[in-house]
């Protein structure tokens, strides 16, 4: 096992009718912008939860954030917020809207005709407005921990950037809040929290056999309760779990002291830019490709998971990786996924892009950084 420093500070408040405890969590006084989305929590009641828990507040309301946040709507809400003179923001919804509060609390403060920098150049942020989350669809993990993923429609970029200081104070996670969500998102999440604990755990092995069992423990809820949400949207137990996951998936607890991957999610990435499927979409076809490309590289981990968590143990070593590859893909597509970029319609005149972009960038993948534009275009190669 590596080295490593470990800190989480977000309070997690989880739970049935959590989201009456909102105005014991912030301060009164506090000036609070309350973000979210295409306004689904118009509709299933959260809006108002959260209005009457926050009753005597000074609120200002900013929507339309959109499934992958962008810069140009993003700063509306900031330009917003400096004129409103913003004490707090308050994320109501899905780890995009989180997301995308994050980067409304660095750049109110910091920043001024600049605030893209914060993505693309990792421009240091030296404080950032306070934030908080009631979490409605679980999948991104964003509601424990300081990161974040931004787009840019005028460049085409996708690009995430990290720092401590958007960490949300408290988190408020109420499985009830899911229960309409449609069949599509709620997949979608599955898939994300799924592929998540993948890239922390199809890597080499580095005698960490807690946090492997942790992420076996991870995948084995996934695919347990994953079915059950499907078919049973009210069901209570399965979608605490199902939250509980996804919040685990990517809080830091799984990832220390070993090496990540994250090649999936920038390719991924760049497809989400390139051609506007939903992030768990190109997750779902992306994955499977890597495990195949680098097979050699992670076949250790990959017959480990085949064993543990699909119960596969007969053949040989390259019959076992290809057998557990299968189980992810046909896993994915039981959920409603497609398996390849062909199924999706790809127009694949446009994909040597997702290269170009990376190697502008500069970006080295994978657990060993040897996945550069070329690398990713023959990942791709296998996915269509």
């Amino acid at each position: 096992m590596h080295n490593f420093t470990f800190k989480n500070p977000v309070k997690i408040v989880f739970g049935k009718d959590t989201i009456a405890e909102l105005s014991k969590l912030i301060p009164s006084g506090m000036k609070v912008m309350i973000t979210y989305g295409g306004g689904s929590i118009m509709k299933n009641g959260v809006y108002d939860q959260v209005c009457d828990a926050l009753k005597g507040y000074d609120l200002v309301m900013f929507g339309g954030i959109e499934p992958n946040p962008q810069y140009e709507t993003l700063m509306k809400a900031v330009w917003k917020a400096r004129e409103e003179k913003i004490d707090f923001l308050l994320s109501v919804g899905g780890g995009s809207v989180l997301d995308g509060t994050k980067f409304i609390a660095a750049a109110i403060p910091n920043y001024d005709g600049s605030e893209w920098d914060i993505v693309a150049e990792s421009l240091p942020i030296t404080e950032a407005v306070p934030l908080a989350s009631v979490l409605t669809l679980p999948a991104t993990g964003s509601e424990m921990n300081a990161a974040a993923v931004i787009s840019r429609e005028e460049t085409g970029e996708k690009l995430a950037f990290i720092h401590p200081q958007v960490y949300p104070q408290f988190s408020i996670l109420d499985p009830e809040t899911t229960f309409s969500l449609p069949p599509r998102q709620t997949a979608n999440g599955v898939v994300d929290a799924f592929v998540h604990t993948a890239e922390q755990y199809f890597t080499y092995p580095s005698n960490a056999p807690l946090q492997d069992r942790w992420c076996e423990s991870i995948f084995q809820t996934l695919i347990e309760e994953g079915p059950k949400v499907m078919t049973s949207p009210s069901d209570y137990e399965a979608r605490a779990n199902i939250m509980w996951a996804a919040c685990m998936a990517l809080n830091g607890i799984i990832g220390v002291g070993i090496p990540q991957d994250w090649a999936t999610h920038m390719i991924g990435h760049e497809l989400t830019a390139l051609y506007g499927y939903d992030h768990a979409q190109t997750l779902a076809i992306v994955l499977p490709g890597i495990l195949d490309y680098k097979r050699e590289a992670k076949g250790a981990k990959i017959i480990q998971y085949g064993e543990r968590v699909w119960g596969i143990t007969d053949g040989t070593d390259e019959e076992r990786i290809d057998a557990a590859i299968s189980k992810t893909s046909k896993f994915f597509a039981s959920l409603g996924l497609k398996s390849s970029l062909t199924e999706l319609g790809a127009d694949m005149s446009k994909l040597p892009s997702v290269g170009t972009q990376i190697d502008k960038h500069g970006m080295e993948l994978g657990e060993n950084g040897d996945i550069r534009g070329k690398e990713a275009m023959e990942i791709l190669a296998g996915c269509k």
